[in-house]
């Protein structure tokens, strides 16, 4: 999987100390990594949803 450049090798102990440090776990490590971005601000009303709409996504796909 393409997040295994990040924590996968010899030459990337210092990454992995980094993301144990953050409080990855050995299980949460051995899965892909995925990114959640979201454009949530308090100056456009369209926008004032999706904080929650992004949090409904990161409890999917940590379920």
């Amino acid at each position: 999987m393409r997040s295994d450049e990040v924590k996968k090798g010899i030459e990337r102990t210092a990454h992995r100390a980094l993301l144990k440090a953050l409080g990855i776990t050995d299980e949460e490590m051995n899965k892909p990594f995925i990114g959640v971005a979201n454009a949530y601000n308090t100056i456009v009303p369209g926008h004032m949803m999706l904080d929650k709409v992004t949090q409904a996504v990161k409890e999917g796909i940590y379920s």
